[in-house]
C-alpha cells in the first residue's frame, strides 16, 4: 500500500481531501453556477436507480470528515489484483459518485432562491452598518464639546446641595433617636390597656429602627432594651391566652391573635393553647373538688391541698356529692364551651380572610398568602385533633370523681340526678367532637348495676311486703288518668315517643334541633340544678270519692232506661278508640239494654280499677324507664328487673285468687298461663323456709335474687257468700292487673326502642308470654266465685229424688228448674250488691256468667247421669226442664250462646240412638266421663239395647277411658 502511495504522490496525485485543503476559502466555497448544475440534472437518469445506487453506498462514507476513502478503499483490495474486477469496481464508485453528485446539485438548485434572498439581506446588513458608524462618530464628537463647557462652578452646587441632603438625613435620624429613646414609656401604657397587637407593632418598629441606626453607639443599648421588652410582652400574652380557656371574649381572643400573628408564632401560640386548656381542666376540677373537701371537713387544714386528685375524691361526702357534681359539670362546660367558641372564632375567621384573599386579585402577595394559608391550616387541624383529647381529659377527671363515692345507698331520686348530669355530660361529648364516651358510659355503668341490683331487690321486698298488706280495696281516680300524668314519666313527654306519629308531633320537634353549645353560646349553663316545684311536677290523679264530681255522684246509683242521655258514640255496638268510627253493623235498643244491665257500673265513671300497689308498681317501671333512659347500656338489666315487677305482681294475684285444683282439673286452664306461672315459680320465688347451710355459694346467690312467695292479708275475707266470696276483691285484684298489662303493652314501643337488638327477643317472648297472660287470669279467679255461688250439690240431690221412668208426657217441669233458677236470680242481685262497691267491667261478668252457667249445665248432665232408669218420655221431661231453664236463664243474661248449652242436650238425645249409632257417638264424644256414658249405655239397657250391645259399648267406653289412667 506504501507503494502505491508513493507512486500517486509522484504523480502529483492527491486524495480528495488534501485537494480540498489546498483551496482558498472561496474556491472551497464556490457554488456551482446555474448551468454546471442544470448539465448535472439534465443528464438522462431514473430517479429509483439514481436512489438504490445512493442506499447501496456503505455506511462508513458518511461517517465523518477525517475519513480516509483512499485508505480505506486500498485496505480492501484482495492480496491478488484482478484487473478487470478492479475496473468493475471503479466504474461502480464512479456510477456511485455521479448519483450523489446529481443529489447535491438537485439540492442546490432547490436552495437556490433562499441563498439569493439571504445574500441580500446580508447587504443591507452592510449597509446600516457603515450608517451606525456614522451616527457614532458624531455623538462621540458632541460629547467632547460638552465635556469641554462644563464649569467648575456647576459641580460646586451640585456638592453644595449633596451636603444638604446629608444633614437633613441626619436631623431626621436624630429625631428618630429621640423618639425611641421615649418609646418604652408607650409601651408600658399599651400593656396595661391590653392592646398586645399595639404593643408588639410598636415594639417591632422601633426594633427596625433601631437596627437601621445601629452604627450610632446610643442605639446598641436601647436595641437590648427593645429584645427585653418584647420577651416581657410574649410572657403576658400567654398568661392572656391562658384566660380564654374558662371564659372566652372575642375581642380580648382577636388581639391576641393578632398580636401572635405579628410575631409569626401563630403556630406557637395554638400549643400554648392546648397546653392551657389541659391545665385548665385540672386545676378547675382540683380546686371544685378541693372546696367542698374544705368545707364539709370544717377546718382549714391544708392537708388537703397536698393530696391528688383521686384521693381528693374520695373525701366527698355524701351529702355534697350532688352538689359538687354539678359544680364540677358546670366548670368543664365552661373550658369546653370556650374551646368550642375558639373554633369558632377561627372558623369565622379563616371565611373572612379566604373571602378578602379571593377578593384581592393581586400575585404580588403569593407567599405571604399560601404561609398564611398553612398557618390556618395547622391551626385547623390542631383544633380538631385538641377535640378528642380535651374530652378525654374531661373523661378522665370525671370518671375518678364517680368512681370515688360508693353510691348504692344513695337516694333514688339522687342517683338519678347523678345519671341525668352524666348523660347530659356525654351529651355535651357526643355534640362537642362526636365521641360515644365510653369512658364516662363504663363508669356510670358500673355504679349503675351496683346500684340497680341492690336497689331492685329492695322494691321486691317493698312489693312483698305491699302486697301482703293489700286489702284490694279500689283506689279512686280519674276516668282520664295516664300513667303519663305521673312524675316518674314526665320524661316521656320530653323525648319524643316512638309511639307518636310524627304529624302529631310539635313543630319545634320536627324542626332542626339545636345543639347544647347553640342553646348556651351565649349564657346560661346546661348543668344549672332546677328546683321545680313538686307541685307542678305531678298532676293530680286521684278524684274525689271516686268520682269526676258532684253531680255524678248523686247519679251513680240512679236507675236507668231512658237512651237520651247516652251520647250516640256509646250506643254503638263498638267505637274505635283512635278514629272514632264504628262499624256498619248496627245494634238494637234492646241490645243496648240489655248491655246496661250486664256491665255492673250503675252508671259510674269508667275510671281505671287499680289499687295503690298496682299504682306503685306503675312509678317503680317509670323510675326504672327514667334509669335506663339515660342509661341504655343497662337497659337489658332494667327491663329484665321490670318484668319481675309485672312477673310477681301476677304470681300473687293467682296465689291469691285463682290457685285452686279443682279448676286445673277441669282442664279448662290456658297452658300457655301454666307455663307462665311455673316459669315465675322456678325464676322469681324463693319456696324454702330456711336457707340450707350446707347448700353451695351458687345456690346461695341463686336465692339471694328471689322472692318470698307473698301471703293475702288477714284482712281479706273470701269465705263470705254475701260479698260472693270476695268477689269485689277479686275484681280489684284482677281488673288492676289487666290495667297493669296495658300499661306495660304502651310502654312496649319505648322498651323496644332501647333494647339491645340481640336481646330483643327476651323483650318479645314476655310480652307474648307474659303481658298477654294477664287477662287469661281472670278465669281461674272467678271460676273459685263461680262454683261456690250457686249450690250445684243441692241441685243434685233435688234432681235424684225425681221420677224419670214416667209412662206419659209431662207438661210441667220438675221443681229443682225453679230451685236452679232461684239461685241464679239470687246471684244476680248479689251481684249488683257487690257492683255498687266496685264496677264490675263486661268481661267479667261475662266470665262470671259463663262460668255459672257452664257449672250448671255440667251439674244437669251429672244428674242426668246418676239417674238410674228413665224412658222416652222421661227423656222428654229432662229436654222440657231444660228448655225451661234456658227460657228463663236468658231474661237474665246476654250471653249468646249459652256455654255448654249442646252439651247437656246432645247427652239427652243420646238416649234415643241405635246400638251402632251409640258406639261412634261415644267415640267421638270424648268430652263425657266414663261414668256419664255407661249411666247412658245402662239406661238404654231393656229399651232398644240388649246386653250383648252393652257389654260391646261398655267395652267401647273401656278402651276410650285406658289412655286417661
Amino acid at each position: 500500500m506504501q507503494k502505491i502511495k508513493s507512486l500517486m504522490t509522484r504523480q502529483g496525485l492527491r486524495s480528495p481531501q488534501e485537494s480540498v485543503h489546498d483551496l482558498s476559502p472561496i474556491e472551497s466555497f464556490r457554488i456551482p453556477s446555474k448551468e454546471e448544475l442544470r448539465e448535472v440534472c439534465e443528464e438522462p437518469t431514473d430517479p429509483q436507480a439514481q436512489q438504490e445506487i445512493i442506499n447501496s453506498i456503505e455506511e462508513v462514507y458518511f461517517s465523518n470528515d477525517s475519513f480516509d476513502i483512499v485508505k480505506y478503499e486500498l485496505e480492501r483490495l484482495p492480496p491478488v489484483l484482478n484487473l478487470q474486477e478492479l475496473e468493475e469496481y471503479r466504474d461502480k464508485l464512479k456510477q456511485q459518485q455521479a448519483a450523489v453528485s446529481k443529489k447535491v446539485a438537485d439540492l442546490i438548485l432547490e436552495k437556490q432562491p433562499a441563498y439569493v434572498q439571504e445574500l441580500e439581506r446580508i447587504t443591507s446588513l452592510q449597509t446600516g452598518l457603515q450608517l451606525a458608524a456614522v451616527i457614532c462618530t458624531n455623538g462621540r464628537r458632541h460629547l467632547n464639546i460638552a465635556k469641554e463647557g462644563f464649569t467648575q462652578t456647576s459641580l460646586g452646587l451640585l456638592a453644595n446641595q449633596r451636603k444638604r441632603q446629608l444633614l437633613i438625613g441626619l436631623l431626621k435620624s436624630l429625631r428618630t433617636i429621640k423618639t425611641l429613646q421615649r418609646t418604652d414609656v408607650r409601651l408600658s401604657e399599651m400593656l396595661e390597656e391590653e392592646d398586645y397587637p399595639g404593643a408588639i407593632q410598636l415594639c417591632l418598629e422601633c426594633q427596625k429602627a433601631a437596627s437601621t441606626f445601629k452604627h450610632y453607639s446610643c442605639i446598641s443599648e436601647l436595641n437590648s432594651k427593645l429584645q427585653d421588652t418584647l420577651e416581657q410582652i410574649e410572657e403576658q400574652l400567654d398568661v392572656a391566652l391562658s384566660k380564654i380557656c374558662k371564659n372566652f371574649d372575642i375581642s380580648h381572643y382577636t388581639k391576641v391573635q393578632q398580636a401572635y400573628r405579628l410575631l409569626g408564632k401563630t403556630q406557637t401560640a395554638m400549643d400554648q393553647l392546648h397546653m392551657h386548656f389541659t391545665q385548665a381542666i385540672h386545676n378547675t376540677v382540683f380546686q371544685v373538688v378541693l372546696g367542698y373537701v374544705e368545707l364539709c371537713a370544717g377546718n382549714t387544714d391544708t392537708k388537703f391541698q397536698k393530696l391528688q386528685y383521686k384521693d381528693l375524691c374520695t373525701h366527698i361526702t355524701s351529702d355534697s356529692y350532688i352538689p359538687c357534681l354539678a359544680d364540677l359539670c358546670k366548670a368543664l362546660w365552661e373550658v369546653m364551651l370556650s374551646y368550642y367558641r375558639t373554633m369558632q372564632w377561627h372558623d369565622n375567621h379563616d371565611q373572612d380572610e379566604a373571602a378578602a384573599v379571593s377578593s384581592v386579585a393581586d400575585g404580588s402577595n403569593v407567599i405571604g398568602t399560601e404561609e398564611n394559608s398553612f398557618d390556618r391550616s395547622y391551626v385547623k387541624k390542631k383544633l380538631e385533633h385538641g377535640l378528642s383529647r380535651i374530652w378525654q381529659d374531661v373523661q378522665l377527671k370525671v370518671k375518678t370523681y364517680l368512681l370515688g363515692t360508693d353510691l348504692s345507698n344513695f337516694k333514688y331520686d339522687d342517683f338519678i340526678f347523678v345519671l341525668d348530669v352524666t348523660s347530659r355530660l356525654m351529651q355535651v361529648g357526643e355534640e362537642f367532637c362526636g365521641s360515644k364516651s365510653e369512658v364516662l358510659q363504663e363508669s356510670i355503668r358500673k355504679q349503675s348495676v351496683n346500684y340497680f341490683k341492690t336497689y331492685h331487690r329492695t322494691r321486691l321486698e317493698e312489693l312483698r311486703m305491699f302486697l301482703e298488706n293489700e286489702t284490694w280495696e279500689l283506689c279512686p281516680v280519674k276516668s282520664s288518668f295516664s300513667i303519663l300524668q305521673l312524675h316518674e314519666f314526665k320524661f316521656m313527654e320530653q323525648s319524643r315517643s316512638p309511639s307518636v306519629s310524627p304529624s302529631k308531633q310539635p313543630a319545634s320537634a320536627i324542626s332542626t334541633t339545636v345543639t347544647l353549645f347553640e342553646q348556651y353560646c351565649n349564657g346560661g349553663n346546661p348543668f344549672e340544678i332546677q328546683a321545680d316545684s313538686k307541685d307542678d311536677e305531678t298532676e293530680d290523679v286521684l278524684a274525689s270519692n271516686g268520682y269526676e264530681s258532684d253531680e255524678q255522684e248523686k247519679s251513680a246509683y240512679q236507675e236507668y232506661d231512658s237512651d237520651s242521655d247516652v251520647p250516640e258514640e256509646l250506643k254503638r255496638d263498638y267505637v274505635d278508640e283512635q278514629t272514632g268510627d264504628a262499624p256498619v253493623k248496627s245494634v238494637s235498643r234492646e241490645t243496648l239494654r240489655s248491655r246496661k244491665r250486664s256491665d255492673y257500673n250503675l252508671n259510674k265513671v269508667n275510671a281505671p280499677i287499680l289499687t295503690n300497689t298496682t299504682l306503685n308498681v306503675i312509678r317503680l317501671a317509670g323510675k326504672y324507664m327514667q334509669m335506663m333512659n339515660i342509661l341504655k347500656p343497662i337497659a337489658f338489666d332494667v327491663i329484665h328487673f321490670m318484668s319481675q315487677l309485672f312477673d310477681y305482681y301476677l304470681y300473687a294475684v293467682y296465689t291469691f285468687f285463682g290457685r285452686n285444683d279443682m279448676y286445673e282439673s277441669t282442664g279448662l286452664s290456658s297452658s300457655r298461663l301454666r307455663t307462665t306461672l311455673n316459669r315465675i315459680q322456678e325464676s322469681l320465688i324463693d319456696l324454702e323456709v330456711s336457707a340450707d347451710p350446707a347448700g353451695t355459694l351458687t345456690a346461695a346467690e341463686e336465692r339471694k335474687e328471689k322472692v318470698p312467695s307473698p301471703h293475702l292479708s288477714h284482712l281479706v275475707v273470701l269465705t263470705s257468700g254475701n260479698s260472693l266470696y270476695g268477689l269485689a276483691e277479686r275484681v280489684v285484684a284482677t281488673e288492676s292487673l289487666v290495667f297493669l298489662a296495658e300499661q306495660f303493652e304502651f310502654l312496649q314501643p319505648h322498651l323496644d326502642a332501647v333494647m339491645p337488638a340481640a336481646k330483643k327477643p327476651f323483650l318479645q317472648q314476655f310480652y307474648s308470654q307474659t303481658v298477654s297472660t294477664a287477662s287469661e287470669l281472670r278465669k281461674p279467679v272467678y271460676w273459685i266465685v263461680a262454683a261456690k255461688a250457686i249450690d250445684y250439690e243441692q241441685m243434685l240431690l233435688l234432681m235424684a229424688n225425681v221420677k224419670w221412668d214416667v209412662k206419659e208426657i209431662m207438661s210441667q217441669h220438675n221443681i229443682y228448674v225453679d230451685a236452679l233458677l232461684k239461685e241464679f236470680e239470687e246471684f244476680n242481685r248479689r251481684l249488683n250488691e257487690v257492683s255498687k262497691r266496685v264496677r264490675i267491667p263486661l268481661p267479667v261478668s261475662n266470665i262470671l256468667w259463663e262460668h255459672c252457667i257452664r257449672l250448671a249445665n255440667r251439674t244437669l248432665v251429672e244428674g242426668y247421669a246418676n239417674v238410674k232408669k228413665c224412658s222416652n218420655e222421661g227423656r222428654a221431661l229432662m229436654q222440657l226442664d231444660f228448655q225451661q231453664f234456658l227460657m228463663k236463664l236468658e231474661k237474665l243474661t246476654d250471653i249468646r250462646p249459652i256455654p255448654d248449652k249442646e252439651f247437656v242436650e246432645t247427652y239427652i238425645k243420646a238416649y234415643y240412638l241405635a246400638e251402632n249409632d251409640m258406639e261412634s257417638w261415644i267415640k267421638e264424644h270424648r268430652e263425657y266421663s266414663t261414668k256419664q256414658l255407661t249411666n247412658l249405655v245402662n239406661v238404654c239397657l231393656g229399651s232398644h239395647i240388649n246386653k250383648k250391645a252393652r257389654q260391646k259399648l261398655l267395652a267401647a267406653i273401656d278402651d276410650i277411658d285406658r289412655p286417661k289412667r
